[in-house]
């Protein structure tokens, strides 16, 4: 008989398929006590892929099952798009909302779904090309909690503040990794009941997963036998999964050996913080239609290049130099660390991404052909950034879409268009400074900093404001890295109670380091607190 390998908590057993039935059927049984019990709402997540896609079909087919006067409670359906999905299941889960939406109102079902989406100013878009942020990696993962945890639990946040609780339904299985059953495992003692553990990241909230315990081949079993209740073809979703596997294949189940192709994962397109888009790739090489995607493959592998130093500023985002040991062949070496992406580098980036946007608007097929990469929402942002934050008054933004696109930009920001300072004056200022980049950048910061406070009726922090940019940018990447390494220097002789090393450090250099201690979080060194150090010290 075929079967299907089931881990429970004590230790591991097989369960046949008409086991899976009878436990179906308990499972059906369990959801409905647990609508019907109270008042709080549910929160169902789903991301179109198998595991979200059987938890909901078990939820729906369970309250359908239900008398009308009983289906009183709002079930919440949410789904995440990261403006940067896998294009193919992207559509995928719009067109599987859509459905849903109109099968729920037409079954008089409580089922309401909604389509989040992260905040303009927390794309991934403006993070890397308008603030200059790396490519995400696993010690500077910026991007997960912005386009994927923030969205959802705003939504959810809102749903406590109407209803003073939720239930947030999720598809987690332990047998997805073993960091996730471990982390299951430890939130079993805290559970309120089977299946329902306490969430810690939302208060007045609880997690049920009801497929916690299933396996990959049971998911699909479940799937393939089971019809899709909102209308939506899960023989199609298999499909998917197939072509996003390497071997094209992705069996039910032949015997205890055979794999699933559970482990095809749809993400980011852009994602970097696994070694490769497997499933895109795999897409790409089992399906001649889905070839147009192949831009999009290519532009992920420059946003993974290794080394990217080149196109980095030698600074923090604050203006400050942070050094770090770097091992190399020969020994360690005392370096700044990579700061944002400097200004040619972002210009850079949009004009790739607007490129790859153009040439699959022409080569995609004709459902496909409005597909948006980055939004108009997102480059008005970005040049906000650039303008504003940046003090890059050249405005390159809008000269670099239209470049591109033959068509002019249209900021949907009220007022974006207007400015004292343009691309002439940068031209002036480029003469002017000879090449000298930090000249520039300074020049540049002062002028901006003077229009953006010109209309002020207080100019309350103006001196501040142009201090921070002489401690900023009036030295050379030389220079100010020099004086990162003194601080350095001073900052272990303090602590190591060198007093000799510090006698030898002049006013001057304390002076110098002082100013770069203004520009950055760590602690400030003194020369009254080594004075006074260096006195207990002694």
């Amino acid at each position: 008989m075929t079967t299907a390998q089931q881990a429970e908590n004590k230790g591991q057993q097989t369960r046949t398929v008409a086991e899976l039935v009878d436990y179906i059927q308990v499972l059906t049984t369990e959801i409905q006590e647990l609508y019907c019990l109270d008042e709080i709402p549910w929160v169902v997540g789903y991301s179109g892929g198998k595991d979200s896609t059987a938890t909901l079909q078990l939820i729906w087919n369970a309250i359908a099952a239900l008398p009308p006067e009983k289906r009183t409670k709002t079930i919440y359906v949410i789904t995440t798009d990261t403006l940067v999905e896998n294009p193919i299941v992207a559509t995928w889960v719009r067109s599987s909302l859509k459905q849903m939406k109109s099968e729920a109102q037409a079954q008089g079902l409580p089922f309401e779904p909604h389509l989040l989406q992260p905040d303009f100013k927390e794309t991934f878009w403006v993070g890397l090309i308008g603030k200059g942020y790396p490519a995400p990696r696993g010690k500077f993962r910026w991007c997960t909690e912005r386009l994927k945890i923030n969205p959802s639990n705003r939504f959810i946040r809102d749903v406590i503040r109407a209803s003073g609780e939720a239930i947030v339904v999720l598809g987690t299985r332990k047998a997805e990794s073993t960091k996730r059953a471990s982390r299951m495992k430890k939130l079993e003692a805290q559970r309120v009941r089977d299946r329902l553990s306490p969430n810690m990241n939302l208060p007045n909230s609880l997690v049920y997963s009801p497929i916690e315990d299933w396996e990959n081949d049971e998911v699909w079993i479940y799937l393939m036998q089971w019809e899709n209740p909102w209308g939506y073809s899960n023989k199609d979703l298999f499909t998917m999964y197939r072509g996003a596997s390497a071997d094209n294949e992705c069996p039910l189940v032949v015997d205890t050996s055979t794999p699933s192709c559970g482990s095809s994962r749809f993400g980011c397109w852009v994602c970097t913080l696994v070694s490769q888009d497997k499933s895109l790739a795999a897409m790409i090489q089992n399906d001649e239609e889905k070839e147009w995607m192949q831009p999009l493959l290519d532009f992920r592998k420059e946003l993974d290049a290794e080394e990217t130093r080149d196109k980095r500023d030698f600074r923090r985002r604050n203006g400050g130099v942070q050094l770090y040991e770097r091992n190399l062949e020969d020994g360690i070496s005392i370096e700044p660390i990579p700061g944002p992406f400097i200004k040619e580098a972002r210009e850079d980036w949009l004009r790739q991404l607007l490129t790859v946007q153009k040439e699959i608007r022409q080569t995609a097929p004709e459902n496909m052909r409005d597909i948006t990469l980055i939004t108009l929402e997102e480059m008005s942002e970005i040049r906000r950034i650039w303008l504003e934050e940046r003090h890059e008054f050249d405005d390159s933004l809008p000269r670099i879409y239209q470049e591109v696109t033959g068509e002019e930009f249209q900021d949907p920001r009220p007022g974006a268009d207007y400015s004292l300072l343009g691309r002439d004056e940068w031209i002036v200022l480029e003469e002017i400074c000879e090449g000298d980049a930090m000249h520039l950048e300074l020049m540049a910061k002062l002028l901006d900093t003077e229009r953006q406070y010109r209309k002020k009726t207080r100019r309350v922090g103006i001196y501040e404001t142009l201090e921070k940019c002489f401690n900023t940018s009036s030295r050379s990447p030389e220079d100010a890295i020099k004086n990162a390494r003194l601080k350095r220097e001073l900052s272990e002789a303090v602590s190591q109670g060198d007093v000799a090393k510090v006698k030898q450090m002049t006013l001057g250099d304390v002076a110098a380091i002082n100013e770069v201690d203004e520009v950055e979080s760590d602690e400030q060194v003194t020369w009254a607190s080594m004075k006074f150090k260096k006195k207990n010290s002694e």
